[in-house]
């Protein structure tokens, strides 16, 4: 009878005690975790149950690393996910381990400009400090092999947006995307251009549109531009633009482009050969393709900058001539209007 008393006596306090332990346990990992302030945790390759609860201890957000433990045998089939996480104020253990198991890590986003070079682009991941950078000491050849590109040179391949990417993504990642929904793009549009335009290929298209891009920020003159463009190019008259001529300048272009630079042997240089440049000569937004499809009929040959950002359209050399006087020459920069040719 003794030992029954005993037996009991013991059972109990073993029963309290597995109680108490369960109920310690199960207000340590539902109660909120120990912050006040949202807080950035990273959680890395190879990280563990064992390692995150060290890892959360140390920065004091939990108060034991064995919790961590105890949430994995409740939920096995929650697998940390590479990433950066928020945790934030009220958010318990169990919240925190959903959250890794999740994916749903935080999102950078990097905004890629119209009329900017592949190497603009690079340059512009570079300075956002955590995308992995692998092709910015890369040759154009290079850069195409990596991506896949089904085409000779880079320029263009790239569709100007703002991207979503996490910390530690590469640049080819995010290129990769780019180069996906401006395929898309120049696809769709493609498909609805105008009739009767003298480009052959899509990418005689995407030439026209980075020409188009580099000339105005003007909403509303992309269409005008482009028509006067395609009218050259039936006319059988050089597009004489200057962007064209600086891209092939490259590095030897200072930031003022003088008639020497006008006179560089480049097959960019539209001012000496005729029809489109080879490549595109910047990466372009919707609008700019748009454009470059569908043009707004104009019977103007010929445009100048007035130096407001938009431009003044003239339909003879006459004319055009005359708005380079008013616009140009107000300006005091070099007179670079040449006698047309025409083949």
């Amino acid at each position: 009878m003794a030992f029954i008393k005993w037996f009991y006596r013991v059972a109990f306090l073993f029963i309290t005690l597995l109680v108490v332990i369960a109920g310690y346990l199960y207000y340590s990992i539902t109660d909120p975790v120990m912050i006040k302030d949202e807080e950035i945790f990273v959680v890395n390759a190879g990280d563990s149950a064992y390692s995150l609860g060290n890892n959360l201890s140390e920065k004091g957000f939990i108060s034991s690393p064995y919790l961590t433990r105890v949430v994995a045998k409740l939920h096995p089939e929650w697998v940390p996910k590479v990433g950066e996480y928020a945790i934030k104020p009220g958010m318990n253990l169990l919240d925190v381990m959903k959250l890794f198991d999740s994916g749903e890590s935080i999102f950078y986003s990097i905004t890629l400009l119209e009329g900017k070079t592949t190497r603009e682009f690079l340059l512009a991941m570079q300075a956002k400090g955590n995308i992995t950078m692998t092709l910015l000491d890369a040759t154009d050849e290079e850069i195409v092999t990596t991506l896949g590109l089904d085409v000779d040179h880079p320029e263009g391949q790239f569709f100007a947006n703002t991207y979503r990417y996490h910390n530690g993504d590469t640049d080819v990642s995010i290129l990769k995307h780019a180069h996906t929904l401006m395929k898309q793009t120049l696809a769709e549009l493609w498909a609805n251009k105008a009739e009767n335009l003298p480009y052959k290929t899509p990418y005689e298209a995407l030439i026209m549109a980075s020409i188009i891009e580099k000339e105005t920020g003007v909403p509303y003159e992309r269409p005008l531009i482009a028509q006067v463009f395609i009218s050259r190019l039936e006319k059988g008259m050089r597009l004489q633009t200057d962007p064209t001529v600086i891209y092939g300048l490259g590095d030897k272009f200072t930031g003022n482009l003088t008639r020497k630079g006008l006179q560089d042997v480049s097959p960019y240089n539209t001012y000496r050969i005729y029809g489109l440049p080879p490549s595109p000569i910047a990466n372009v937004g919707r609008e700019a393709v748009e454009a470059a499809l569908n043009p707004e009929h104009t019977t103007a040959l010929y445009f100048v900058a007035k130096g407001d950002g938009t431009h003044a359209f003239s339909d003879t050399l006459r004319e055009h001539n005359r708005a380079v006087r008013e616009y140009q020459y107000k300006r005091r920069e070099d007179y670079r209007s040449t006698p047309e040719v025409t083949k």
